[in-house]
């Protein structure tokens, strides 16, 4: 004989942490598996959001499901309707489904110490009669004392709510099943369970045609969100220093509405803001600014427009009709999560392309581009209006002066030009210039200073000729742009070449020892590509899954004057890094605009201001910016310009009339 201590997990209750005893009672059941196999051909009617719960844990569960226990000993519940003989030599069983049914065996109704009908405990108790299957009259009809499980309450809510069958007849059956419903991943044993269990059983049918079954809100420690824990931001902080915008935000741009986990931080929220909240705000203010400020200061008053000539108006356009069409199928997918990515996308061409590139038509004031940016914004703000409701409101009504966002109708996409060419061409161009950008900060080059050329092979390279080719020399800061045919050039001409690396993972399950010959042949370069796209290597046909094809640039491309980079849509880039001194002579003229538009700012000028400048630079910079003088002038709003050499740089401005 030998005693030992066993250290294991013990239940606990989840709200007062007291230790739970679990033991075997009598129950009463309902026999879920005389209708699981109808229950499982009525889930593939719900749409599940993610879908792959449908088939995945909602699905297995139904497939496992068991009798399902309703009952438990409590005091506090909705009481089981179930009266028993007291007496088992005489058994007999009353279910009841009404008040009427109840009234006329007992001759009277529940009531509480008030006079009121109360079918909770302990007057629904009180209820007794003799049982009439007893000759002797001896035995009564007393209720079980079981109450009800509080999920089989749950699961009766959508005829419940409405005391149906008794009342709401015609309501209910036209709307049963519901819409819509959502509440977090473990409901898939819990409320969606019991809804589908009694839905089925009463009526064959789904409770309910949309469902999405979110992740777990964690606290900042990881763990799941608690009140009696307090593991997360203080709500009215929160609200009152991001706003309830941005709380809303958070929460429906986040994987939870994917079935992922998500922490609750304040940095999180704040980012949220920074994605789009900001973003939207700073392009109306931009509108307001410019628009306020033209005509002389009389302001111009925009309307709506769909049809544009100039190039970049006719693609924010496409893109806003896209974001339209998208963004409604999302909605109705109840794609929460797909939306608000959609839309964050779009606030980042519309801002970091459109705005940015338009400037100088906004200065001039353009109206076709204030009209243009009027309709982006009146539009995403009704398309943002679900997931941004107060700032959406206070935009909208700025620009419009009607009397709420919510209040109106979903943009029609069918009124925007749809240029398919127009949006491959723009955002080939936009893939372009971002690589472009990235392979000048990787050689620390700023953007203000000039280079001479970029190589772009490209599929079809030269229908990127003319607007594109322009926007791709303006954007990368550049003094021409060589357009190829990346069909047409030998990658390899430009130290650009493909590697084969072999999953050994994924391969080696079907090519058990061969795998160590498919590894060494692709180190080796002994290994093609058919003309179907079948990879092999050692003699051995690869399949997907079991390899990856990647492209490098040799060593040896790179020089001091030229630098590559491989596109990840196709083609590749080589950026001409070599200075001249006129080059680096335009490069200072353009830091030196960067610091009169700072003192401009500074001076908190109005956009449209002419001014003097005085600069104050060592003889280098002076001479610099005298070689670009125009240049200069142009940029900065600049009537007169004044070069000072002196080993204190600094500059000065001042309006002039």
């Amino acid at each position: 004989m030998r005693e030992s201590s066993y250290v294991h997990s013990y239940p606990h209750c989840w709200r007062c942490r007291n230790p739970l005893i679990y033991r075997a009672v009598s129950s009463w059941f309902v026999k879920v598996t005389d209708i699981k196999d109808r229950m499982v051909e009525l889930n593939q009617e719900i749409n599940w959001i993610p879908d792959n719960v449908k088939d995945g844990q909602f699905g297995k569960w139904l497939e496992n499901a068991r009798d399902w226990s309703i009952s438990r000993n409590r005091y506090w519940g909705s009481p089981i309707p179930v009266w028993e003989s007291s007496d088992p030599n005489y058994p007999r069983r009353d279910v009841y489904g009404s008040l009427a049914e109840m009234e006329k065996d007992f001759g009277r109704l529940p009531l509480n110490a008030q006079g009121e009908v109360d079918l909770h405990r302990p007057w629904i108790d009180d209820l007794t009669r003799p049982n009439p299957d007893d000759p002797t009259g001896k035995s009564v009809m007393r209720r079980v004392p079981e109450v009800l499980d509080v999920w089989f309450d749950s699961g009766s809510m959508p005829y419940a709510q409405v005391h149906y069958p008794m009342e709401n007849r015609d309501w209910f059956e036209t709307h049963n099943p519901g819409d819509f419903i959502v509440e977090y991943i473990g409901q898939t044993r819990g409320w969606f369970y019991t809804l589908h269990i009694l839905a089925t059983a009463l009526f064959d049918r789904p409770a309910f045609r949309n469902v999405i079954s979110h992740g777990i809100v964690l606290g900042s420690d990881g763990q799941k969100m608690s009140k009696s824990l307090r593991n997360y931001p203080d709500v009215t902080e929160v609200l009152d220093r991001d706003g309830a915008d941005a709380m809303r935000w958070f929460l429906m741009s986040s994987p939870i509405l994917r079935g992922g986990n998500l922490v609750v931080t304040e940095q999180g929220i704040r980012d949220g803001v920074r994605q789009m909240m900001l973003p939207l705000w700073n392009v109306y203010h931009f509108f307001g600014l410019y628009t306020n400020a033209a005509n002389g200061g009389a302001g111009y008053e925009a309307q709506l427009r769909y049809q544009a000539d100039n190039v970049m108006d006719r693609y924010i356009m496409a893109e806003t009709g896209r974001l339209v069409t998208e963004a409604k199928e999302q909605f109705d997918d109840y794609d929460i999560w797909a939306a608000a990515e959609t839309l964050r996308a779009y606030m980042d061409t519309l801002t970091n392309w459109y705005v940015r590139r338009s400037r100088e038509r906004f200065f001039d004031e353009d109206t076709q581009a204030f009209d243009v940016l009027y309709t982006c914004l009146e539009t995403v703000c009704r398309v943002a209006a679900p997931l941004l409701p107060l700032v959406t409101e206070e935009i909208w009504r700025g620009l419009t002066g009607g009397r709420s966002v919510h209040l109106t109708d979903w943009p029609e996409a069918s009124l925007f030009p749809q240029d398919e060419d127009l949006m491959t061409l723009m955002n080939r161009t936009r893939a372009i210039c971002s690589s472009g950008s990235a392979l000048r900060k990787a050689h620390n080059l700023r953007v203000r200073q000039p280079l001479a050329g970029l190589t772009v092979a490209v599929p079809e390279g030269q229908r990127l000729a003319g607007t594109f080719e322009s926007i791709i020399a303006d954007e990368l800061n550049l003094k021409g742009v060589t357009l190829l045919d990346s069909a047409e050039v030998s990658p390899a001409d430009f130290g650009i070449s493909q590697q084969l690396k072999v999953n050994a993972r994924a391969a080696g399950p079907r090519l058990g020892k061969r795998v160590q010959q498919v590894i060494k042949a692709a180190k080796s370069g002994d290994w093609s590509v058919s003309d179907d796209g079948t990879v092999t290597a050692g003699d051995i046909a690869l399949e997907s899954g079991e390899y990856e094809l990647a492209t490098v640039v040799d060593d040896a491309a790179e020089t001091s004057t030229r630098a590559v980079t491989v596109l990840s849509e196709g083609g590749f880039l080589v950026l001409d890094t070599e200075l001249t001194d006129e080059l680096r002579a335009e490069g200072a003229a353009r830091d030196m605009i960067r610091a009169i538009q700072q003192e401009r700012k500074n001076a908190d000028l109005n956009v449209s201001d002419r001014i003097h400048t005085t600069i104050h630079a060592d003889a280098q910079t002076c001479a610099a910016v005298e070689a670009n003088r125009d240049l200069v002038a142009g940029e900065t709003l600049s009537r007169e310009l004044e070069l000072i050499v002196s080993d204190k740089p600094s500059v000065a401005v001042k309006v002039v009339n």
